[in-house]
């Protein structure tokens, strides 16, 4: 048989063999004369674990396995090609994480021109906050039962920091800062909220216990249905008359339901929610954006009167939350992944349930106020702690 041989530089040689047409080659035979040239991708191993390929025709020391492929120019063509999909799902997450700069931009549109929201009506609210806790509903699966399963002191520990931490600081605060009735009844009344689906975004970019943090968000939020009522009426009762049952009836309606629904398709109609999934995060920003916007464009001549003081508040209890949540989870004895993220989540809040809850139960419109700015003040807390945490490197885990 006659071949050539061409030897590529290392650490990878490319043999190409070329049978002439008059000694077809019995190993390496062509059936078609179109057909490409067989190439085989030689990859030397390291001299620590030397081997030998022997063959009847070379000798080579010092080898790994001789891999072989069919070049073809249409799958080289096709590198790099995105489908419709993949670019939908990257517009989201480009969207997903500038979700501070979107609610801010909500927030300041409702207090320079109220007007733009007027077409927001309260039965279209429960319907988008509905819409964001489907999608949520739709990331979960069994997996995160399991998870939850395996880590049981750490969701214990976060669960118990959620509903202790935020609205103990929201009541202090709003009797150290002497609150009006209606801003301390919507502080307490996000500081009574579940953590946020924005904290699992945060939570990945700042090194921390992704894992968890869903399994934190899932647990925090199903829980609300009881917690939030609960925790609101005891806590703001002093300040409003708070309808306990009412608060109840409604946390079922726009958390529990969508969330048990989303779940649901997600077990048994994966072909559905795989396809309207990308599309399901940049929704949830923008309703965000627009009930953030409502509930201050409702109060705007008020806020731009008192707004100091609301804001102060809502910063205080949020370094609160991110500061306490770390700190008592280290001292609780957990790794600094879990530790970060159980400050996340205790420090992000699902404010726009607050927003909702506040316009359909209480009667003053205010009381919307501090749940609305607490959307973008942790949002960029959140984002600003991911950013330090990302910086400092990999943390360290305790086995």
């Amino acid at each position: 048989m006659q071949a050539s041989i061409t030897f590529s530089p290392l650490p990878h040689t490319l043999i190409k063999f070329r049978p002439q047409p008059s000694q077809p080659n019995p190993i390496f035979h062509r059936t078609k004369p179109s057909s490409p040239i067989t190439l085989c991708n030689f990859q030397p191993q390291p001299p620590s674990t030397p081997s030998t390929l022997k063959s009847p025709l070379i000798r080579f020391s010092n080898s790994g396995p001789l891999r072989c492929g069919i070049s073809s120019n249409s799958e080289s063509a096709n590198v790099g090609e995105r489908s419709l999909r993949q670019w939908v799902e990257l517009t989201g997450e480009v969207i997903s994480t500038a979700f501070p700069l979107w609610v801010t931009i909500g927030c300041v549109l409702g207090l320079v021109r109220p007007s733009s929201f007027n077409w927001v009506t309260p039965k279209l609210s429960i319907v988008g906050l509905s819409v964001i806790m489907l999608g949520m509903g739709m990331t979960l699966t069994l997996d995160d039962l399991r998870s939850a399963l395996s880590m049981p002191k750490e969701v214990f520990s976060g669960f118990f920091l959620q509903y202790s931490v935020m609205p103990l600081s929201a009541f202090f605060i709003s009797k150290l800062l002497n609150l009006p009735s209606h801003y301390a009844a919507g502080l307490i009344l996000v500081g009574c909220c579940p953590g946020g689906t924005a904290s699992n975004i945060v939570t990945y970019l700042a090194r921390g216990n992704v894992a968890l943090s869903v399994v934190m968000t899932a647990a925090s939020t199903l829980s609300a249905v009881i917690m939030t009522p609960y925790l609101t009426a005891k806590l703001a009762g002093k300040y409003v008359a708070v309808d306990a049952a009412g608060l109840l009836m409604s946390t079922l309606q726009v958390v529990l339901f969508p969330v048990l629904a989303g779940a649901l398709l997600n077990q048994y109609f994966q072909p559905l929610v795989k396809l309207v999934s990308p599309l399901m995060p940049p929704l949830a920003v923008a309703t965000v954006a627009i009930l953030c916007g409502n509930a201050i464009s409702q109060s705007s001549s008020a806020i731009l009167m008192s707004g100091r003081q609301v804001i102060l508040a809502v910063c205080l209890l949020h370094a609160s939350g991110f500061f306490f949540g770390y700190v008592l989870a280290r001292i609780l004895g957990l790794d600094v992944p879990s530790s970060r993220t159980i400050s996340i989540e205790v420090g992000m809040q699902n404010s726009v349930l607050g927003v909702v809850l506040a316009a359909k139960h209480f009667g003053d419109p205010l009381t919307t106020v501090p749940c609305a700015v607490s959307s973008v003040c942790h949002s960029i807390f959140g984002s600003i702690l991911a950013g330090m945490w990302r910086r400092s490197g990999p943390p360290e885990i305790k086995d």
